[in-house]
Formats: structure tokens, C-alpha cells, sequence
């Protein structure tokens, strides 16, 4: 049986909350982790989205579209997309199938993609240069997220959400993950951002509460 988190609330260091959170995670569970922002979503200046290769992957079997023509088309098949094409692609997602969790797009073919915007767009799927999700470089990107690279954005609450792994991965394994998507956001800081930019930090699994991490401890960014 499970033990109860015995933090009472308080905000830990990451080691610490990562071994709280082991104590009381299933094999299965997915690792989430939310970071709070000192940021205006509304403001595009302001509006925080990128992606970061997790130094032990995900632990999540990613399924990859690939919106292409060409010799790209084949290029991407080779490199392990599962889904492939451009009409034909678009008219699924019009159709309402979408069965993949990250789409990939070559610039040339950005502006038949742009039918599906409204579809794509408020699940996270649009490809978009900030997620380096528009390229040529197509195998490339698709074996770093099939490896583990993981987008984010923040959402209208000033929050980003992202998996960091499962809670069969080892401790120090999470850890570096955490730190890595971390360093990753706070290198993306706007400018026009004043204060406090990181205000909190949190790590939880599917079925678990969340451990509250104390935000210095996190690689010294705040």
C-alpha cells in the first residue's frame, strides 16, 4: 500500500519532492509538472512556448504526423512518422482524426496546413517554429521527440504542464528532467517580464496529490 505524502504542504527541494512523489506513484502513472509563470498570456510578448529534449525521455510512446510532399514524404516515413501526407491529412482532421500528439510541417506546405489551424491550434498541434515543429530538417525532429523531446506552452492561467516522465524512472532520472524543462523555461524569459518570473513549481503523478517545490532549488533559477 502507498504512503501518504508527509510534506504537509510545504514547498520542498526537487530531490525531495521527487522522492516523496516515488513514495506514493504506481509504476504506470505519468510524472506531470506544472510551473507557474509571472506572465500575462494575453500579451503575445508574453506568451511562453518551446520544447526541450528530456535528457531520459519521456517514458510516453509518441505517435508523430508528418504534413509534407515530395521527397519529404518519404524522408519522414523512413525516419519513423506514423502518420504522413497533406490533403489527405487535413481532410482527417476536418473529419475530426486526430490520433497523433505531435504534427510536424515542412515551411512549403504551412499555408494548406493553416485550413486546420482552429482544429489544431487549441490542442497544441499546430506546428509552429517555437516548438521547432516547421522544418525542413524532418527526420531530425522526428527522432528527437520519438527520443524524447516534449513541447510547451503556457496556458490562459499563466501555467505550463508537462509530463517529465512515469513513475517507474528512477529518481535522479526525474530529476534531471525536471531540471532540464525548468532551465529550459527560464531561459525563455520575455523581456518586458518584471519580478518574480518562476512563482511556482509543482510535480504530481496521474492518480497522486502534487509535491510543492521550493523554486531556488530548481538549478538556482527563479
Amino acid at each position: 500500500m502507498k504512503k501518504k505524502l508527509t510534506t504537509d504542504g510545504k514547498a520542498v527541494s526537487l530531490p525531495e519532492a521527487v522522492t516523496k512523489l516515488k513514495e506514493i506513484i504506481r509504476d504506470w502513472e505519468r510524472v506531470d509538472m506544472a510551473v507557474l509563470l509571472g506572465v500575462d498570456p494575453r500579451k503575445a510578448d508574453q506568451s511562453v512556448r518551446g520544447s526541450v529534449v528530456l535528457p531520459h525521455g519521456s517514458g510516453k510512446e509518441v505517435k508523430i504526423a508528418v504534413f509534407a510532399k515530395g521527397e519529404k514524404l518519404t524522408e519522414a516515413k523512413n525516419a519513423g512518422a506514423d502518420f504522413v501526407g497533406l490533403e489527405d491529412l487535413i481532410e482527417q482532421i476536418q473529419k475530426g482524426e486526430i490520433n497523433f500528439h505531435i504534427a510536424i510541417a515542412t515551411p512549403d506546405v504551412m499555408k494548406e496546413v493553416s485550413k486546420v489551424a482552429k482544429i489544431l491550434g487549441p490542442r497544441g498541434l499546430m506546428p509552429n517554429p517555437k516548438s521547432s515543429t516547421v522544418t525542413f530538417d524532418v527526420a531530425h525532429t522526428i527522432k528527437e521527440f520519438k527520443s524524447g523531446k516534449v513541447n510547451f506552452r503556457v496556458d490562459k492561467a499563466g501555467v505550463i504542464h508537462s509530463y517529465i516522465g512515469k513513475g517507474s524512472f528512477q529518481a535522479n532520472q526525474l530529476v534531471e528532467n525536471a531540471q532540464a524543462l525548468v532551465s529550459e523555461i527560464a531561459r525563455l524569459k520575455p523581456p518586458s517580464v518584471k519580478g518574480q518570473y518562476i512563482k511556482s513549481i509543482a510535480i504530481s503523478g496521474t492518480q497522486t496529490p502534487s509535491v510543492k517545490i521550493d523554486v531556488q532549488s530548481v538549478i538556482g533559477v527563479g
